[in-house]
């Protein structure tokens, strides 16, 4: 059981994180909140994907895949954060997030008679495209 004492602080706590992303928000550029888009995006379908693939079994359960899918999936959200943190190493995760993204894409199009797969390359493909176009951008 909590204390009303501890959700205050809990609550607090939210309201500061929050509050902290919507100024970090504010004084992004459009590529940045594009890319951490494409991102989240790519993050969360790999993540949906690699479920979808446990569900169905056999060809799709290939380890490699199921590996790319989570290290693609991992790659987005570090650059999410380097980003968000305005790290002076956002340039080159961007650049490795696309060649990840690039790789995951390719593996996924294997298996182009599985709409699921398709999409997930899809949104690979997007995010890599706006990971690479955050390589000039100062951090």
């Amino acid at each position: 059981m909590s204390s009303p004492f501890k959700d205050t602080l809990y609550a607090s706590k939210n309201q500061e994180i929050f509050l902290m992303m919507m100024m970090m928000t504010e004084s992004m550029t459009t590529e940045m909140q594009t890319c951490m888009k494409a991102c989240m995006e790519c993050h969360k379908m790999c993540m949906e994907t690699m479920t979808y693939c446990m569900s169905k079994g056999g060809k799709n359960m290939d380890m490699s895949m199921m590996s790319m899918m989570r290290d693609c999936s991992e790659m987005c959200m570090m650059c999410m954060n380097m980003m968000m943190g305005g790290s002076e190493f956002m340039g080159r995760t961007c650049m490795l997030c696309a060649e990840m993204c690039d790789r995951c894409a390719m593996a996924c199009e294997k298996m182009s008679d599985d709409q699921m797969m398709m999409e997930c390359a899809a949104a690979c493909h997007k995010c890599a495209e706006s990971c690479r176009a955050m390589q000039m951008m100062p951090a």
